[in-house]
Formats: structure tokens, C-alpha cells, sequence
């Protein structure tokens, strides 16, 4: 509860009356597994026993995803920096996925009274799947909800302090875990999900945003990390979670086969950075945790792993941020926009074509075409 004191304090989040947390969901017990990638897949043709396979990934961690523990975290996280802050406002969760879903949250809002909420979405990049995709979620749930609240989402945070940051200090702590004599040899390896080349040709509003994006973070953090170090690593940007039919070009190389290559010219530590994610969810403990470290182990490659954002305060405290600067511009204002790196903050409103869907043409919210 916000004392009086923070309440006087308090930065204005007026025009808004709630903030929704906007995440990708997942299976909670071994039943919810198939169901949910039945979800994920829904309109591309996937077998059901394709599914199954895929599922194998869940059914190793007690058929439970950890995203869904991720957000309840995050969410009593943002709720208390809000509070202390003097920011007296609800704060609701849904998924695209699974339960709670999207819309049972905007249906629990109308009932309260929302009127006017900001949307934090747990992607920080540009693509069809981590940024348009949502938006078209919006977009469906306002007409499936009569009268359902305003829902304007907030801008991507790939390159603000709150995201950076803690990958700096994460890194710096992963190769403090190396061996001694191996640390000032090791090489830094970022990882982030593959998406086919033709979503990052058309990610952002020029096409490419997605590769760019990462590539200027891995940039900024490997530089940080260089400075607070005293010397240079060498790093490179590699994929994980490659999905979908093999004809289709992905971004490539996967961790485990670069990790491979690595060995063979010689590299015998590495540090694996998963830039692409906020929390430790599957493509997190699966993909890097489970498989990478295994093949690091395979080729005697000493090898850890920085943590992500999770709910590091300064991660918490950016969604407050940004929550406060479009506020702010909303009401006419020019807020300070937080960005690192080489790149801009990015728009609050999204471009005309920007993250084009390639299979469809449907309506997304919060764009200038919506």
C-alpha cells in the first residue's frame, strides 16, 4: 500500500486507470501440454503427434512450463514498485496461450470499471511473433469484449536500462563461474529465439528490426562487460528453439552447432547471454540449460550461463517507466525516452506494415494503421 507521502510524490499515470501484464502463457501439468501447443500452433497444419514430440520438452520438467511462476512473480514485483512509487494502480495478467487468457483479464477489467489501461507485453524485440501478434490479440479481444476497456500497448524495451543492464551484470557474473584460467579466454555467446528470415526481413517498420535489435544490444553489453572486465571477449549473436518445416530458412547458427564449431577452432570456455528473453522459461532452461550444456559438456567446453531479467528491480522498475513516460506523452507531454546503444527508443505507435503478418492480413491494435 502507498503511503501518503509516496502518494504526494507520485509521478501522474493519468489518462490510465490499470496497467495489464501481456504475456505468452503456458502448461501448468502434464494434461495442459498438448492442449496448449494445440494453442501456439492453432492454423499452421501441425500433426498432433508432431505436438506430442515437441510436448516430450515440458513432460522433462513435470509437463509445467515456469513462465506461468514467472509472471505471478513479476507481477507481485510491479505491483509493490508501483505502490512505492505512490502509483496507486491494478495491475492485471493474461496470456495468449493459456489461463489466465487475454480475455478473461479484459472481461475482469470491464467488471471493475477500467477504463483506459497500458499494456506491457513480456517481448522486447520487433517480429510478427514477439510484437504484432499481440497487437492483433488486442485487436480481437476489443471486439470480442463489448464496451472492453481502451488497450494501448506499451513501446518495446530492448535497448532500455531496466533490460540491459542486468544482462551486463549477469554476464560479468557467469564468467566469475568459469574456471579461473579459462575466464580471460572465453568467448560470450548470445542467444536468442530463431524466427524464419522472412519475419525478420519484415520485422519493424524497414524490415530487419528483429536482427538489428539484437545485434545492438549484444553491442552494448559486450562493451559494457569489456569496460567493468578490462579487456575484450570475443562475441558473436546464435539461435535457439527452431521450429517449423526444415525448407524454411531460419536464422541461423543454433547454439549447439556453433558451440561445435567453437570447439573445433580451439575456444574451450564460453559464456551463453539469452538476450532475447526476459525470465528463464523453456526456450531458457530447455534449449540452454539442458541441451547447449550438454553439448558444451560433450566437447569438454567449460561453459555457464548469465541469468535473465527476471524480476531484477531494474527490469520491475522499467515497466514503471515506460508506464509513466506514455502517460506523460499522452497528455502532451515529452517525457525523457531511456534507450542504450545505437538505436533509438522506439515509437509508441507502430508503423504502417510494421511486423507484417506473412500468412494472413488481420487488424492489430495500437498501430497507426489500427
Amino acid at each position: 500500500m502507498s503511503t501518503p507521502e509516496a502518494l504526494a510524490q507520485a509521478p501522474s499515470v493519468a489518462p490510465y486507470d490499470a496497467l495489464l501484464l501481456l504475456s505468452f502463457g503456458g502448461p501448468e501439468k502434464p494434461d495442459d501440454v498438448v492442449p496448449f501447443l494445440e494453442n501456439v500452433t492453432r492454423g499452421r497444419g501441425i500433426p498432433r503427434e508432431r505436438l506430442v514430440e515437441v510436448g516430450e520438452h515440458y513432460f522433462g520438467f513435470g509437463g509445467r512450463s515456469p513462465i506461468n511462476d514467472q509472471n505471478r512473480a513479476l507481477l507481485k514485483e510491479i505491483r509493490a514498485d508501483l505502490a512505492a512509487a505512490g502509483i496507486d494502480l491494478p495491475v492485471y495478467w493474461g496470456n495468449r496461450n493459456w489461463d489466465p487468457y487475454l480475455r478473461d483479464a479484459v472481461e475482469e477489467m470491464k467488471r471493475d470499471g477500467v477504463q483506459r489501461a497500458a499494456v506491457f507485453t513480456t517481448s522486447a524485440y520487433s517480429s510478427y511473433s514477439s510484437c504484432r501478434q499481440y497487437r492483433e490479440n488486442l485487436a480481437d479481444v476489443a471486439l470480442e469484449v463489448p464496451d472492453a476497456p481502451r488497450l494501448e500497448r506499451l513501446r518495446q524495451y530492448y535497448n532500455h536500462p531496466g533490460f540491459v543492464e542486468p544482462f551486463v551484470d549477469a554476464t560479468l557474473d557467469a564468467l566469475a563461474r568459469l574456471p579461473e584460467e579459462l575466464r580471460e579466454e572465453a568467448q560470450l555467446v548470445f542467444v536468442t529465439h530463431s524466427i524464419p528470415t522472412a519475419m525478420n526481413d519484415t520485422s519493424g517498420r524497414d524490415g530487419g528490426a528483429y536482427l538489428a535489435q539484437h545485434l545492438s544490444v549484444m553491442a552494448e553489453v559486450a562493451s559494457r562487460v569489456e569496460a567493468a572486465a578490462g579487456r575484450e571477449f570475443a562475441h558473436e549473436l546464435v539461435y535457439c528453439s527452431r521450429s517449423g518445416a526444415p525448407h524454411v530458412p531460419w536464422l541461423e547458427p543454433d547454439v549447439n552447432d556453433r558451440l561445435e564449431e567453437l570447439a573445433a577452432e580451439g575456444v574451450r570456455a564460453v559464456v551463453m547471454v539469452p538476450i532475447g528473453f526476459v525470465s528463464d522459461h523453456m526456450e531458457v532452461v530447455y534449449d540452454l540449460d539442458t541441451e547447449a550444456m550438454a553439448t558444451a559438456a560433450k566437447l569438454g567446453m567449460a561453459a555457464t550461463r548469465a541469468s535473465t531479467p527476471g524480476t531484477d528491480p531494474r527490469f520491475v522498475a522499467l515497466v514503471r517507466d515506460l508506464l509513466v513516460e506514455r502517460a506523460a506523452q499522452e497528455r502532451g507531454r515529452q517525457p525523457r525516452r531511456a534507450a542504450l546503444g545505437d538505436l533509438p527508443a522506439g515509437p509508441d505507435l507502430c508503423a504502417v506494415g510494421c511486423c507484417a503478418n506473412l500468412r494472413e492480413s488481420r487488424p492489430a491494435a495500437c498501430g497507426v494503421d489500427s
